[in-house]
Parts: structure tokens; sequence; C-alpha cells
């Protein structure tokens, strides 16, 4: 099976279209390219991996695809779109065309109120796209969880990924009402969870491997050994912690009893199977 690191991200600040990352924001404020990760994916002899949208325009798409096309570490794009814009269908279309563009991701964690994406537009949109069998990527955080359970109940066939176990308050060491959610969302076959981002729910500075152990379990017992993903959020992780630092939280937490091939899907068998790359 191939190794595929299965979420991060690359920018050009002088783009202008990342918002939340300012210059107060130092360690992310700069550019990141490919030739800045590949040193890390060698060491950890991944193959490749899923370039991950950071802003919320279609031109950056954009920018991701055509820096794709140039890097062969890049094995697929997740790009980014507003379901609530009638033009999305339209943006979806060009973009698929693309042989490296794998998947979108909506942005729940930007929404004010969450609730929005149990309005009828916003499910029919997701329904169309469960119907093609389209990847795609949940960002939301634990608070915001409710809704979709609910909004899986509409559209239970969606092929989905959980983006960073949902930002469990990782910080305060609480498990529910993040636990009973995510244990409601297990129940769909189709979703998966990916084990990314962590690190920065914890304390950037004092943060330990024994803090994440307990999620980084519980979602691997709900979604089982074929559902979960291996992602680094490289650079984001960078925050708190440095790539290796972010191998090691979750090779600590792998529960003795897996066997080598649940080992492989953890780190790019699901991520190849899920996105179809």
């Amino acid at each position: 099976m191939p190794r595929i690191d299965s979420h991060q991200h690359y920018w050009k600040i002088d783009r202008g279209d990342y918002g939340w990352i300012t210059p107060e924001v130092e360690r992310l404020y700069r550019d990141f390219q490919p030739e800045h990760l590949r040193p890390s994916l060698a060491k950890h002899r991944m193959d490749g991996s899923i370039v991950v949208q950071a802003a919320p325009t279609t031109e950056e798409t954009d920018y991701l695809l055509t820096l794709a096309e140039r890097e062969e570490t890049i094995l697929g794009v997740v790009g980014w779109l507003d379901l609530f814009d009638p033009e999305h269908v339209r943006h979806y279309e060009r973009f698929r065309r693309h042989p490296k563009f794998v998947g979108f991701r909506t942005m729940i964690q930007e929404m004010p109120d969450a609730s929005r994406i149990l309005e009828p537009a916003y499910a029919e949109a997701l329904r169309r796209f469960a119907a093609e069998d389209v990847p795609v990527d949940l960002l939301l955080r634990h608070d915001q969880l409710e809704p979709l359970v609910r909004l899986l109940e509409q559209v239970p066939g969606l092929r989905g990924v959980i983006d960073h176990l949902a930002k469990p308050p990782i910080r305060s060491g609480e498990l529910e009402p993040w636990l009973g959610h995510m244990r409601e969302l297990a129940r769909h076959p189709k979703l998966r969870c990916k084990l990314s981002g962590m690190v920065t729910e914890a304390d950037h500075e004092q943060w330990k491997a024994e803090q994440f152990a307990p999620y980084i379990r519980h979602v691997l017992e709900l979604f089982g050994p074929d559902r979960v993903l291996f992602g680094s959020d490289w650079p984001v992780c960078l925050l708190a912690a440095e790539y290796d630092e972010v191998m090691d939280i979750v090779e600590r937490a792998i529960p003795e009893q897996w066997s080598p091939t649940d080992r492989e899907k953890l780190y790019g068998g699901n991520a190849k199977e899920f996105y179809k790359c």
C-alpha cells in the first residue's frame, strides 16, 4: 500500500486570500511550498500527500491544482466549494476535469451558526454529491457536531471525512459531548475520520503525548482500521509541533493489537481508497 499524508497545506502569502494568516501568526506567515515538506515526507517514507484548501476561494483551488501539475508528491487536491453559492456546481465541474482534483472541503467551522448546514439548499447540494460518491472533507469544531449528526440523517450516503477529529477539547481533557456525537456519526458506514490537526487543540507550549491518546483510541475504536486516515496538518501543526512529533503522537496511541495491514491502511491505504487517487 502507498504511504500518504492525507492532510496538509501549501500557500503563498502574497496571493492575498489567506485572511487568517496574519503577521501576528509569525510561525505561519511565510510561504510554504513542496520543497519545504519533501524532507519530512522522505524521512517518513511517504509517497506523497493530499493537499487541502486553506483559503475559502476558488482561486486558491486553481492555484493548488496548478502546483500539483508540476509536483509529483501532490497525489491529490481537496479544493473549496461554497454550497450556498448557486454557481458551486459550475466550479465543481471545472475542477473535476483536473486529474489531481480528488474532492472538496466545506468549512462548517467558519459558520457563525452551524445549523445553517440543515437548510434545504445545503442538504440538497450534499445529496447530489453523495449520489455521485464525491469525497467531501468536513471541517468543524466539536461544538458544531450536533447539526452534522442531524445532517447525516438526511444524507446518510455521504462519502465524507471528518477533519481533525472535529477538533475535540484536548486542552481541557473533556470527552463528552464530543464522544457521544462521534459515536452517532461513526454509524454511517461511508463516513471516515482523519487523525490530524490535534496538536493545535492542546496547549501549544506544554502539551504531552498522552493527552491525545484517549481521543485517538476512541476514534480508532469507533471507526475501525478501514475508516481512519493519518494527516499531519503541516504546516499548521508547526504552531505547536514538528512533523516528527505529530507522527510520534499517533504512533504512541495505536493499539498493540493492530496488525501491520491495519497500520498500512491508516498511513495511506485508506486515503488512497477514499480519495480514489
